[in-house]
């Protein structure tokens, strides 16, 4: 998936996995951009009585690059606190649920959020109250009215929610992991003998812990200005997120009570979906998620060359035989990647960085937001406002990115490069149709209530 259990580490830590991170101007309020952090995949909305919540012994972290040299200049940090009423009940709730404040809401938590630039820490916000999750109808009934009492208001034109929300990232897990299926093209596959057929959305019905902060555009630029130029430098911004842990860890023979002491280290990271998943090799992708982008200049090979690109053609003979005799480096996938896109290479379009090697999404805040009709297939379907420019909920990342590593893109780089045919059929059969959003903050859909769901094995 985007990150879900992505590497061996933080596949053992769900709390502090980041499973995926957006960025995009905002549409419903086009002078400011919107940054969510996703955490704690495949939230089963059946998963009581000990329901899912962010980690109090985490720091979660949004952070924003906005002179090319991949490390932060401007930092959002997110920490929480859970207060639990009733210790001497085994119950989440002792009753309905029909405020966020409600006494019968026996685990609350709290958040606070500070913005971390030119070295001082500034509180924009304390005590900030998260929702519950939707445990069912006789608990949390309204639960869209319910949730959205934790949209909270911040100082500066900044609005900021963390807690439940419906998962937005859509994919055939069951099929892509299986050997690189893709139902659409199951007759193609080597050894298969199964028809075609649509794709299976893995993660519907879903939920995650996300982390949304919409703040104005000035908020984030070099020099605090608001760039209309969609060809000026100042006008791109590089943008991941993380979660971090203490050092170390003691834990009492007795109690089982932790105690964490020391620094902060970073335990996960995301900007570009998928780009430790499928580009990183198993034996570096714990060292991945605890660098910075600025030090992702040693996994450059592993974009010129990604084995998922070697793979295809086994995988599909003779339908990749383009993309197999080609053994140029992927000069295409490092500029979407690693450094954006400079000018020229699409028309009208840049989000380029500067030379520094840097996994990050890369959002033009200068071009407005697509309200009519958006791609879900962003920028390779003349979507300028969608992924790789930044990333919106509902893009379709799987499709784009199985695409571009398919050569979709080499001629952006290499116009002698004759694209095969089948890349056009490249995807997992899954559109954004598969998910359900919100068009307004924080944009990514209502969870489903356990009661509203039944157990996958309940489901023919």
């Amino acid at each position: 998936m985007s990150s879900h259990r992505e590497a061996p580490a933080i596949s053992k830590d769900p709390v502090a996995d980041n499973t995926d991170t957006y960025a995009f101007v905002s549409p419903d309020n086009p002078t400011t951009v919107t940054m969510i952090a996703n955490y704690l995949p495949l939230e089963a909305p059946f998963g009581g009585p000990n329901f899912f919540e962010f980690g109090d012994d985490v720091l979660y972290e949004i952070h924003i690059d906005n002179n090319g040299d991949g490390y932060a200049d401007i930092t959002y940090q997110f920490t929480f606190e859970t207060q639990v009423g009733d210790p001497n009940t085994f119950l989440y709730n002792t009753g309905t649920i029909n405020s966020i404040s409600d006494a019968a809401w026996n685990r609350k938590q709290f958040y606070s959020v500070a913005r971390v630039a030119g070295g001082k820490s500034q509180w924009l916000g304390t005590n900030l109250p998260c929702p519950p999750c939707n445990v069912g109808p006789l608990s949390t009934p309204n639960y869209a009215t319910l949730a959205s009492e934790a949209i909270n208001t911040l100082s500066g034109g900044r609005t900021v929610f963390a807690g439940q929300r419906l998962e937005g990232f859509y994919v055939d897990l069951g099929a892509i992991f299986d050997l690189g299926d893709l139902r659409p093209l199951e007759q193609l596959h080597v050894g298969s003998m199964l028809p075609a057929a649509p794709g299976v959305n893995a993660t519907n019905d879903y939920s995650v812990h996300s982390i949304a902060l919409q703040v104005p555009i000035s908020d984030l630029t070099r020099g605090g200005v608001v760039p209309t130029n969609p060809a000026a430098s100042n006008a791109v911004v590089g943008i991941w997120a993380t979660a971090s842990r203490k050092a170390a860890v003691i834990r009492e023979r007795m109690t089982a009570k932790l105690l964490e002491v020391g620094e902060w280290v970073q335990v996960s990271r995301l900007g570009n979906p998928l780009f430790n998943e499928v580009i990183v090799p198993m034996g570096m992708k714990d060292v991945w998620n605890a660098l910075a982008p600025a030090g992702d200049k040693q996994f450059l090979a592993n974009v010129q060359q990604p084995e998922l690109a070697g793979l295809l053609p086994i995988l599909y003979p003779g339908y990749f035989d383009n993309l197999a005799a080609y053994t140029a480096a992927r000069a295409d996938l490092v500029a979407i990647l690693l450094t954006g896109l400079p000018s020229g290479i699409v028309s009208g379009f840049q989000n380029y960085t500067g030379k520094t090697y840097a996994d990050m999404l890369r959002l033009n805040v200068a071009i407005p937001p697509t309200v009519t009709d958006p791609n879900p297939l962003g920028l390779v379907a003349g979507d300028a406002a969608g992924f790789p420019n930044g990333r919106r909920v509902f893009d379709d990342v799987v499709t784009i990115e199985l695409r571009a590593i398919a050569g979709l893109t080499i001629p952006l780089v290499d116009p002698t490069y004759v694209v095969d045919g089948a890349v056009s059929l490249v995807s997992d059969g899954l559109t954004d149709a598969d998910a359900t959003y919100l068009s307004q903050f924080p944009y990514l859909g209502t969870p489903q209530s356990g009661y509203q769901t039944a157990p996958l094995s309940t489901v023919s």
